[in-house]
């Protein structure tokens, strides 16, 4: 459920994925009932600044806050686990912080992480996304599928080189065992294609680990 602010439960699973892998056309009765045609495909870029404190608190804690500009959701985006594949996010509009500026709203969420520490930008995400969104029976968006080409760089006291890598993202869009019935499905078809869940449960994750 979202509120006035945006804030919403997201639930979605991750897969890696080669250069040379062919996103599937998610056609026939398995997904909602596109039987025959292949979903609309949108593109977008998108560029976010990730912060966290020198040591890193936010990330040990599995939490993430970002700046993201571009796509149909830019703004500060703030992540805090619930379960296993199921993150808390809350929203803020662009204007309300800036590169040096967290909004107050958020950094009040994570003021037990930072302990006084101070947010920095820590690293840059550029995605190139492809989407495609699946409806349910009744027609309504139920599951979208994000096809992400990552360039990474974490900031440091050197120059980091770039990281890139290829990820595929499955998010639940509806409540009720169709949207769940259809993630399934999807995930079947997206590792019969060749790709291969994910060991990261964030963008920022797989960079700090790289």
């Amino acid at each position: 459920m979202t509120n006035s602010h945006g804030d919403h439960l997201e639930t979605e699973q991750k897969y890696d994925a080669d250069d040379g892998f062919a996103l599937p056309g998610f056609t026939g009765p398995g997904f909602g009932g596109l039987t025959g045609r292949r979903p609309a495909r949108k593109r977008y870029y998108l560029s976010a600044t990730y912060f966290d404190t020198e040591d890193l608190d936010l990330h040990r804690n599995r939490v993430t806050l970002r700046r993201r500009v571009g796509g149909t959701d830019e703004g500060w985006h703030l992540k805090l686990p619930v379960r296993k594949n199921t993150r808390q996010e809350l929203h803020a509009p662009l204007d309300e912080g800036g590169p040096g500026s967290i909004p107050a709203r958020l950094a009040a969420q994570v003021e037990d992480f930072t302990k006084a520490q101070r947010l920095r930008p820590i690293a840059i995400l550029d995605t190139e996304r492809t989407v495609v969104t699946l409806p349910g029976p009744k027609g309504k968006p139920a599951v979208e599928i994000a096809d992400d080409r990552v360039t990474a760089t974490r900031f440091g006291e050197g120059e980091e080189e770039p990281v890139t890598w290829r990820e595929i993202e499955v998010e639940v869009l509806s409540d009720g065992p169709e949207a769940s019935g259809l993630v399934e499905a999807v995930g079947q078809e997206l590792r019969k294609a060749g790709a291969r869940p994910s060991a990261s449960e964030s963008k920022l994750g797989r960079l700090l680990q790289s």
